[in-house]
């Protein structure tokens, strides 16, 4: 190889390397932001939730920077084949976890209305949900960078298991505030919580299936397994509204 070409393959190396170490940022930041935020919510803790919406900004200028540096990647390298598809697989990837970071955001703003009402006995499902998508996002950035199909497949197939745990959780819910009105409240702001996490799972997903396209090629066959039966009962719709932008939030 002449060394001119050898450079031009190096510095290309390098350039999708950078994106690869933006994304990993991004998706260490993503589990960080879910993590805090559930805190937040947990400990009644004001100040955590503040920081968790204000630290979305970073997660945000992230996803910035990696599309400028794709652009000009795409129209320097015109690469081809694998290198396309990485290229493309960081920007989905990169939008994937910003939304994460948009969804951690809202359930930090929901912290702060919560500590005003009487706890219900259904939060304490809340974390344990929110762990198990933590564990989905940690397991997705970890085949990513390996680039390992199967492990992506794994994941793939674990977001059932969230959406059995949020329909779980939203009857349980529903119950609580039917027998007792004064429930509807804090049930509110955790329908609001749980869905949050169980998109949050949708976007993992989301990662897990471009990861398998990155590296092998091929999509993935068949349909996504679902588990969640409550997709069209009453907070799908409002909470389509509250993910509109990431910054909209809707009051009960």
């Amino acid at each position: 190889m002449a060394a001119g070409t050898e450079h031009i393959v190096r510095s290309f190396d390098e350039e999708l390397e950078q994106l690869n170490e933006i994304v990993v940022r991004m998706g260490g930041l993503a589990e960080a932001q879910l993590s805090n935020s559930i805190q937040a919510v947990s400990r009644c803790d004001g100040d955590l939730a503040d920081r968790v919406i204000e630290s979305d900004g970073a997660i945000d200028e992230l996803e910035q920077k990696l599309e400028d540096s794709a652009i000009k990647l795409l129209a320097r390298r015109q690469p081809m084949a694998n290198d396309l598809r990485a290229v493309v697989a960081a920007l989905k990837i990169a939008s994937d976890l910003e939304r994460i970071g948009d969804y951690s955001k809202n359930i930090a703003k929901r912290a702060h209305a919560l500590c005003q009402t009487p706890p219900v006995p259904p939060a304490s499902a809340i974390p344990r949900m929110a762990r198990l998508v933590q564990s989905i996002i940690k397991d997705t950035l970890d085949a990513y960078i390996a680039g390992d199909a199967e492990k992506a497949i794994d994941v793939w197939m674990r977001d059932e298991e969230v959406d059995e745990m949020y329909t779980g959780l939203f009857r349980e819910l529903l119950t609580y505030m039917m027998e007792d009105p004064r429930n509807i409240t804090p049930c509110t702001h955790l329908l609001f919580i749980a869905k949050n996490i169980e998109r949050m799972g949708d976007h993992a997903t989301n990662v897990a299936e471009t990861i398998h396209y990155k590296v092998t090629g091929r999509r993935m066959e068949g349909g996504r397994p679902k588990g969640d039966e409550s997709s069209f009962q009453v907070v799908e719709a409002a909470e389509n509204e509250e993910a509109g932008d990431g910054t909209t939030e809707t009051n009960p």
